[in-house]
């Protein structure tokens, strides 16, 4: 099968064979791009089920099956994300009907309000947890640097200067580090996640079991009940650097969002690393 090459509208006689090796080199292409290994491995589980539904056999009529199938069973979230990488992978064979298959619309989201009695509830609720001291400053380390919980999860030792409260988010995905805008960047973290991190690396040099900072099914696993969830720590500081009256543009280089669009960032402020950890310290030092 040549992908790519197949033209003209599909017959009901008419199904075009895919098999594995095309699965593989639609994949490599996505690695190159620099996609985290992770979402790579789940994006090609999805389209691996959905291939053996449809026996190896691009058929349309089997595919809309499928895909009422995955609607009935999924939430609206979910089935947004399976359907996307399956038209993805379509459109890279060249299958022309793939274009009349349409995602539903994202759902309205409201924004969770995340204060510091939230943060002291949940630490609260780990209070007599073997793994306290981990999520303590997995928490105080959240709360003040705006890192996502995927960038949470990926810190090595080498990425956090303690002395100097900076942190580095890597975009490797070599090591299995990547970051959403697939550009790596700075943050830092206030002197309360420094005596927490401190305790914690402490620990985890001297006799702790533990492999890896903050293993994400490890740490999935201690948040599952807990008041709010790793991700939420992003929120508060997003949420106490407005309150606290930051710069918008600062705070998306530090979260580090997407500056696509936003002229100034992407043309005019350019700070350097000691003018970010200046504003920084001015806004949310201790």
């Amino acid at each position: 099968m040549n992908p790519g090459k197949w033209l003209g509208k599909q017959s009901d006689k008419e199904k075009l064979d895919t098999s594995n090796s095309d699965v593989d080199k639609f994949f490599k292409l996505r690695e190159i791009e620099g996609t985290s290994d992770k979402w790579l491995i789940r994006c090609k589980r999805w389209i691996i089920r959905y291939l053996e539904f449809l026996n190896w056999k691009i058929d349309e009529d089997k595919t809309l099956l499928y895909l009422i199938k995955l609607k009935e069973k999924y939430s609206q979230t979910t089935y947004r994300k399976r359907v996307y990488q399956i038209k993805k992978y379509l459109t890279y064979l060249g299958i022309e009907w793939a274009n009349n298959i349409k995602l539903p619309s994202e759902l309205n989201y409201q924004v969770q309000r995340i204060t510091k009695e939230c943060i002291q509830d949940t630490l609260e609720f780990f209070n007599d947890n073997i793994y306290y001291i981990q999520i303590k400053a997995l928490v105080y380390l959240g709360i003040s640097s705006g890192l996502r919980a995927e960038e949470l999860y990926q810190l090595t030792i080498k990425d956090i200067d303690l002395e100097n409260r900076i942190i580095y988010i890597n975009h490797n995905p070599n090591l299995n580090q990547t970051t959403k805008t697939k550009t790596s960047r700075i943050s830092f973290f206030n002197n309360d996640a420094k005596q927490e991190l401190k305790e914690y690396l402490n620990e985890f040099n001297n006799g702790s079991k533990l492999k890896c900072l903050f293993n994400q099914s490890h740490i999935s696993r201690l948040f599952r009940n807990a008041p709010i969830r790793v991700k939420d720590l992003r929120k508060h500081f997003s949420q106490e650097w407005a309150r606290r009256g930051g710069s918008t543009g600062i705070k998306k280089i530090l979260m580090g969002h997407s500056l696509k669009g936003d002229v100034d960032l992407q043309h005019y402020n350019c700070q350097s690393k000691e003018d970010l950890k200046m504003i920084y310290d001015k806004v949310m030092g201790d």
